[in-house]
C-alpha cells in the first residue's frame, strides 16, 4: 500500500559488468525487469557504437522471420502455443541461427518461385482455353446469321472451306489477320472505342465474357474476364492494334488458322493442365511441409532474436572503461531491489563462467529519479486514470488508492440505477471471470480492448451504480417496494381530511405529513417508493439531488487539499502547512463547508410541521457575502455574527496564500548566512569526499527540496528569484481562488446527469415497454417479444453505453480537474524497466503473431 500511496524509492547506481559475462547479466536483468539504464554515451551516433553490425544482424533475421510469418499465415497454418519463454541464446549461437533462417529463405523462396510460375502458366493455359473455346462460338454465329454472304464473313475459311488457310487468303491479296486474347471486364468498353477511333473502321471485334472468375495474376484476387477476336486489314492496323492491347494489359494468345489446329491446340492444352494440376499439387505439399516444419521454431526465433536485439543495444548504452576491462553502465532501481539486482548479476557471472564477478554500486545524484509505482491487474486499470492525466513526480501522493473508490462512487451518482448497473456488473464479471482467455486477451480490435483493460474499473462501477440505484430506489425508471412504503393514504380517510367527494373532483391529492398515521416513519434504505406516484417527484429528487452534489463535491475538494500536507511533510517543507495547506482549507471551509453545514442543518432541524417557515439558503448564502440580512428569519440563533466571522477569515486567508510564502522564503535566504556557516562548518569535518556525497544522496532521498539548505559545497548555490516565485503564488492564489468557486459548481453535473439518466431511462420505458405491456388482445404477447428486443437493444446501446461513456467522461474530469489539482503536480516521469515482457514486438503490431 506504501507503494501505492507514494511509489518506491529509487536510487542510481553503476554496475560493472565484466565483458565476458555482460551479455548474460543484461540478459538475466531483461528477464527480471527491474531497472532502468542510462545513455552513458550520448554524443556517439547511433552508427559509431560498438555493436551495430550485431544489431543489424538481428534487423536481418527478423526480416526473414517476417517472411516466414506472413508464408505461414498465407498458407493458414496455425502457430504453437505462447507458452515458451526461450533466454536469449548466447552470442555464439547466434550464427548457427543466422544460417538456419537463410537456409529457409532460400528454400522456401525456390519453393514459391516454382510454385507462382506453376499457378502462372496454368493461369494462361486456362485462359488460353476459354479463348479457343468461345472464338468458336463467334465463327458458327457468324455464319448462322449471314450464311447468303459467306464471303464477306470473318472467317470463311473456317466453315466452308477448312483447306483454305491464312496463307492462301495472303496470295490472294486480303491481307487479313487475327488477334485474340482476353481483358478485364471493367476495361472492355473503353477498349473498343479506342480501336474504333485509332483504326477508323479496319477492324472486327467480338467478344463474350468468361463464366468463370479467373484470378489476376498481379494481385492474386478473382475477377471476370472477357475473351475478344480482333480481325483486322493491313499490317500497319495490326501494329496499332496490338499497342493498344498492350497499353490495356491484354494476355494475347496464338489464334489458330484451321480446326484440326485448333482441335490440335485443346487437345495439348489439356493434358498440359493435368499434369501441371499433378506438378502444382506435389509443390503446395512440399511447401506446407517446409512451413509446418518452420512453424514449430519461428515462434522461439522471434523471442530469441528479440531479446538479442534488445541486449546489444541496452550494450551500446554503457560505457568501455579500457583500465579494468569491463562495462559500466548507470541504472535507475528501487532500493528495495538492489539485493535483487546483485543476486541476478551474480547468476549472469555464473552463467558466463567469469571467475571476476559483476557487482553495484550506489551512487549519489542530483537528478529527479523516474517514478515507479508496482500495481496489480486491480490496481493498474485506475492508475492509468491517473496517469494519463499525468505521471506524478517522484515519492508524490498517488491518487490512485483513493480514485478506487471515488472515481466509480461519481460515477454511479450520475448513474444511479438498479438494473443498468446489474448489467454493467455482470458483463465486467464475466470478463473478469475469463481474463485468462487467448481469445478475449489477444484481439486487435481497440475498443475491446479498451474494455477488456478496464474490466475492474467497470466490474466497481456496476457495482457501486447497483448501491445508488438502491438509494435512489430506481430499477428500470421503475421503483422496488422492499421493505413497504411509509406513507399511508387510510389514515386520511379515517381522520376525515378526504371526503368521497375530493377524490372524485380531484385529479391530483396532496397527503399531509402532520396528519397523524399518514407517515410512519422514513423507508430504511433510498427513497420511499411512493415518490414515484407523486406529481412534483422531480422537483423533489431536483432539491434532493442538487444539495447531495454540493456536498458530495466540497467533501471531495476538502480531502483533496488535506493530501497535501503529505507531500509538504514528506519534502520537508513544514511552512507549506501554514502558509499553503492553512489558508487554503479556511478559504474553503469557511465559505462552502458553511454552505453544506446550512444545508445538513436545514435537513434535520426543519420537520414536516415547520416546513414552510423554513428559509432559502441560497438567500442566506447571498447575503453572508453582502453583510445583509437584518430583515430576514435566521436559520439558527447567532448566524449574522458567525457569517461575518466566516467571511472575514476567508478573505484574510487570501492575503496570507498570496504573500507567505514567497515573504518567508525571501526572509530565509536573506537571513540564512549563520546557518550557513554552521552547516559550512559541520562540512568541514568530513573525513572523504565520499562521505559528502553520501550525505547529499541522504538529504535527496529524504525529500529536501530546493528550498532546503542541505545542498553540498560542491553543488552550485540556486539563486533565489523573489519576483518569481510570487509570480507563480500569485497564479496558483488566483486559480485556487476562483476554482473553489467554479469547481463547486462542476460538481452539479453530478445533479444534472443523474436527471437526465433517470428521465431517459423513463422515457424508454413509457415509450416502448408500456407500449407492449399495455396491449390486451390475444397477439400481446406475440407483439411483446420484438418490443422487449427493441427496449433491450436501446437499453444497452444509449443507457448504458452512450450514457455509461458521458458519465465516465464526468466522473474523469471531477477527478482531473477538481479533486487532483488540489494536491498533485503530474509533472513527473514514468521509471521505463528494461523488461523483455515490455518490449515491443513489429510482428505484433502487424498481426503476424
Amino acid at each position: 500500500m506504501c507503494s501505492l500511496l507514494r511509489g518506491e524509492e529509487m536510487c542510481l547506481a553503476q554496475l560493472f559488468l565484466q565483458s565476458g559475462s555482460a551479455y548474460d547479466c543484461i540478459s538475466e536483468l531483461g528477464e527480471l525487469g527491474l531497472v532502468e539504464f542510462r545513455d552513458l554515451n550520448p554524443s556517439v551516433t547511433t552508427f559509431q557504437r560498438k555493436h551495430v553490425n550485431e544489431i543489424k544482424k538481428c534487423e536481418e533475421m527478423e526480416r526473414i522471420l517476417g517472411y516466414l510469418l506472413r508464408e505461414v499465415k498465407k498458407a493458414d497454418i496455425s502457430l504453437p502455443e505462447r507458452d515458451v519463454n526461450p533466454v536469449a541464446p548466447l552470442p555464439k549461437h547466434i550464427m548457427s541461427i543466422m544460417e538456419q533462417l537463410q537456409r529457409l529463405e532460400v528454400e522456401l523462396g525456390e519453393v514459391t518461385r516454382n510454385k507462382d510460375k506453376l499457378q502462372r502458366n496454368l493461369l494462361e493455359l486456362t485462359e488460353y482455353t476459354h479463348m479457343l473455346r468461345i472464338t468458336r462460338t463467334f465463327v458458327q454465329r457468324s455464319v448462322e446469321r449471314d450464311p447468303l454472304q459467306a464471303q464477306y464473313e470473318e472467317f470463311p475459311f473456317l466453315e466452308k472451306d477448312t483447306m483454305l488457310e491464312y496463307s492462301s487468303m495472303q496470295r490472294l491479296g486480303a491481307k487479313l489477320g487475327f488477334i485474340s486474347g482476353l481483358i478485364q471486364r471493367t476495361k472492355i468498353q473503353a477498349f473498343e472505342r479506342m480501336l474504333w477511333r485509332v483504326c477508323k473502321g479496319y477492324t472486327i471485334l467480338s467478344y463474350a465474357e468468361v463464366e468463370e472468375y479467373l484470378e489476376d495474376p498481379d494481385t492474386g484476387e478473382p475477377s471476370k474476364r472477357v475473351v475478344f477476336l480482333i480481325s483486322y486489314w493491313g499490317d500497319q492496323i495490326g501494329q496499332k492494334v496490338k499497342k493498344i492491347c498492350d497499353c490495356y494489359h491484354c494476355h494475347l494468345y496464338p489464334y489458330p488458322s484451321s480446326n484440326e489446329e485448333r482441335n490440335d491446340v485443346v487437345e495439348g492444352l489439356g493434358t498440359r493442365i493435368q499434369d501441371l494440376h499433378t506438378v502444382l499439387h506435389r509443390t503446395e505439399d512440399y511447401l506446407k511441409q517446409v512451413l509446418m516444419k518452420a512453424s514449430e521454431s519461428v515462434y522461439t526465433w522471434v523471442i530469441q532474436v528479440k531479446k538479442m536485439k534488445a541486449i546489444y543495444y541496452i550494450l551500446n548504452l554503457c560505457s568501455l572503461d579500457v583500465t579494468n576491462k569491463c562495462l559500466i553502465a548507470e541504472v535507475w532501481c528501487p532500493v528495495d531491489d538492489i539485493p535483487t539486482l546483485q543476486r541476478s548479476l551474480e547468476e549472469g557471472s555464473r552463467k558466463s563462467g567469469s571467475t571476476v564477478p559483476s557487482f553495484v554500486n550506489r551512487i549519489p545524484t542530483n537528478d529527479a529519479p523516474p517514478t515507479l509505482i508496482r500495481t496489480n491487474k486491480f490496481t493498474s486499470g485506475f492508475q492509468n486514470i491517473v496517469d494519463a492525466y499525468g505521471v506524478g513526480n517522484y515519492r508524490e501522493v498517488n491518487p490512485a488508492p483513493f480514485t478506487i473508490i471515488t472515481f466509480p462512487f461519481l460515477f454511479a451518482v450520475m448513474f444511479g440505477d438498479l438494473g443498468h448497473g446489474a448489467i454493467m456488473a455482470l458483463f465486467a464479471l464475466w470478463m473478469v471471470l475469463y481474463e485468462n482467455n487467448r481469445k478475449l486477451k489477444n484481439t486487435r480490435n481497440e475498443i475491446w480492448n479498451t474494455f477488456f483493460e478496464g474490466r475492474y474499473i467497470i466490474l466497481m462501477m456496476g457495482l457501486f451504480s447497483i448501491y445508488t440505484g438502491l438509494i435512489y430506489n430506481d430499477c428500470f425508471s421503475k421503483s422496488l417496494n422492499i421493505f413497504g412504503s411509509g406513507w399511508s393514504v387510510k389514515a386520511m380517510f379515517t381522520e376525515g381530511v378526504w371526503k368521497t367527494a375530493d377524490i372524485r373532483g380531484n385529479r391530483f391529492l396532496t397527503l399531509d405529513p402532520n396528519v397523524t398515521g399518514v407517515f410512519t416513519g422514513p423507508y430504511p434504505l433510498g427513497i420511499d417508493p411512493i415518490w414515484n406516484l407523486a406529481s412534483n417527484r422531480l422537483t423533489f429528487l431536483n432539491s434532493y439531488k442538487m444539495k447531495m452534489s454540493v456536498i458530495l463535491g466540497i467533501i471531495h475538494m476538502s480531502f483533496g487539499v488535506i493530501l497535501s500536507t503529505y507531500n509538504h511533510l514528506h519534502f520537508k517543507k513544514k511552512y507549506n502547512l501554514y502558509l499553503v495547506f492553512l489558508p487554503e482549507l479556511l478559504f474553503l471551509l469557511c465559505l462552502f463547508g458553511y454552505l453544506a453545514f446550512m444545508i445538513i442543518y436545514k435537513w434535520l432541524v426543519f420537520t414536516a410541521k415547520d416546513s414552510r417557515l423554513a428559509p432559502s439558503i441560497l438567500i442566506h448564502f447571498i447575503n453572508m457575502f453582502l453583510m445583509q440580512g437584518d430583515g430576514m428569519q435566521p436559520l439558527y440563533p447567532g448566524q449574522t455574527g458567525l457569517q461575518v466571522f466566516l467571511v472575514v477569515i476567508a478573505v484574510l486567508s487570501v492575503p496570507v496564500l498570496l504573500l507567505g510564502k514567497p515573504v518567508y522564503l525571501y526572509w530565509l535566504h536573506n537571513g540564512s548566512n549563520r546557518i550557513g556557516m554552521y552547516r559550512g562548518y559541520e562540512r568541514v569535518r568530513r573525513n572523504s569526499e565520499e562521505e559528502l556525497y553520501l550525505m547529499r544522496a541522504h538529504d535527496m532521498e529524504e525529500g529536501s527540496g530546493h528550498s532546503d539548505l542541505s545542498t553540498s559545497g560542491k553543488r552550485p548555490t540556486e539563486e533565489f528569484d523573489f519576483g518569481d516565485e510570487f509570480l507563480h503564488q500569485a497564479i496558483h492564489t488566483i486559480e485556487y481562488c476562483l476554482g473553489c468557486v467554479s469547481n463547486t459548481a462542476s460538481y452539479l453535473r453530478l445533479w444534472a446527469l443523474s436527471l437526465a439518466h433517470a428521465q431517459l431511462s423513463e422515457v424508454l420505458w413509457a415509450m416502448v415497454m408500456r407500449v407492449g405491456l399495455r396491449m390486451d388482445t390475444t397477439l400481446g404477447v406475440l407483439f411483446l417479444v420484438p418490443v422487449f428486443c427493441l427496449f433491450a437493444v436501446l437499453t444497452v446501446s444509449i443507457l448504458l453505453v452512450m450514457e455509461g461513456l458521458s458519465a465516465f467522461l464526468h466522473a474523469l474530469r471531477l477527478h482531473w480537474v477538481e479533486f487532483q489539482n488540489k494536491f498533485y503536480s503530474g509533472t513527473g516521469v514514468k521509471l521505463c524497466p528494461f523488461a523483455f515482457s515490455l518490449l515491443p514486438s513489429s510482428f505484433e503490431h502487424d498481426g503476424l503473431l
